[in-house]
């Protein structure tokens, strides 16, 4: 039975980020990284953006991996904590000294008939949809977040007919205030996107696509962007604590120990500066708490106190995020010029900021933590001038 000092399980940028963690604290000690995708780990947002617009595909590898026992197209299926030893889908056993759940999510996936949806997160997703997605093309986008209003965009530099089918009232409606979700809904549609809002998705068949109205609409090819279920389920397994993610506490640990650990996408942990706990699934957050949990597998003790922040591109609007960025919550806006420059802070019922969105104001991240940090109730709106 092979043995390695650490075992991480999830190839993605978690898992990249991981090994700077260890590496950083440990140049030596063995790492055995397992992921279930032919690919050796890399970076996810040129997928929706910089792929598109003319970025080369070597771009997206890491680089860090030297040294690294890396087993690709392979999944870990189970985890003895007691015994130290985690299973193969192909029965081998490998025992390890820490281990690290880097597993990330599923993509969340349409009920009943599916069709030939491409549910869109992976390279090859990125291959697949970019080698239909010709001059003239009709693709359909389903879902109006950060996959579906990115990808939209990036569509439609190549000349394709893109249609979006967005449950909620505007694009990306869970996270933009009104006002601002019903300018950017506005703003796809002058850029030639045809955008249904309030639709729902009866089914698939193939790439015609029913929605609940009963209106069909033909595709070329029929994209997918639910978001991600977090897949707990080795830790399930394991009788680890599951809540909208595997239960960590500030360091990373799971359950207590000291020697399983969970990170990334899959991670609900706390965070001191909003005082409840969170599930992120952007970059920042990622590649931060990959970094410090790796470490502290390798013994630095580190907390996790960093309050991620996310942004995304969609066409030439653009923005940076930090905190609880949820259109259920009341904002104070500030603009500089409306719907176009500005800052909007998203604030409790005491008005005490709880996130805040940089709309083409960049550079203020920082800021924008403090004054999460620092809990004081606004007596007016905040423009980081």
């Amino acid at each position: 039975m092979d043995s390695t000092r650490y075992l991480i399980v999830g190839g993605g940028m978690t898992a990249a980020a991981a090994v700077d963690g260890i590496r950083a604290h440990d140049a030596d000690g063995s790492i055995v990284l397992v992921g279930a995708e032919a690919h050796p780990p890399y970076k996810r947002p040129p997928l929706t953006k910089k792929l598109w617009s003319g970025g080369d595909e070597d771009s997206v590898w890491y680089s860090n991996l030297d040294g690294v026992d890396v087993r690709l197209g392979r999944r870990i299926v189970g985890i003895d904590p007691e015994a130290r030893r985690a299973t193969d889908d192909e029965g081998n056993e490998l025992a390890y000294e820490r281990v690290l759940i880097a597993t990330g999510g599923t993509p969340r996936r349409l009920g009943g008939g599916d069709g030939s949806v491409v549910y869109y997160r992976t390279l090859d997703d990125y291959r697949l949809v970019r080698s239909r997605a010709t001059d003239g093309a009709k693709i359909v986008v389903i879902g109006g977040g950060f996959i579906g209003s990115e990808l939209a965009a990036s569509l439609t530099g190549t000349g394709a007919s893109v249609t979006m089918v967005v449950p909620e009232t505007a694009i990306a409606g869970r996270l933009l205030p009104s006002g601002l979700g019903a300018f950017v809904t506005g703003y796809y549609r002058d850029k030639g996107v045809v955008v249904l809002t309030e639709q729902t998705v009866a089914s698939v068949e193939g790439t015609t696509v029913t929605l609940g109205s009963g209106r069909t609409l033909e595709g070329d090819v029929v994209v997918g962007g639910l978001g991600i279920v977090p897949s707990v389920e080795l830790a399930e397994a394991a009788g680890f604590e599951v809540d909208n993610g595997i239960v960590v506490d500030e360091y990373g640990r799971v359950g207590g120990r000291d020697d399983v650990f969970a990170a990334g996408d899959v991670a609900a942990f706390p965070s001191a500066a909003l005082g409840r706990r969170m599930r992120v699934e952007h970059e920042d957050h990622a590649k931060t708490h990959g970094r410090v949990v790796g470490a502290n597998m390798a013994g630095a003790n580190e907390p996790y106190t960093h309050l991620p922040f996310f942004y995304s591109d969609m066409f030439d609007l653009g923005y940076e995020a930090v905190g609880e960025v949820d259109s259920r919550l009341a904002t104070v806006e500030a603009w500089e010029v409306p719907n176009r420059k500005g800052v909007v802070t998203y604030v409790d019922d005491e008005r005490r900021p709880r996130g805040v969105l940089l709309w083409d104001t960049w550079g203020k991240i920082d800021e924008a933590r403090e004054l999460i940090r620092t809990g004081a109730p606004l007596s007016e709106a905040v423009s980081f001038a």
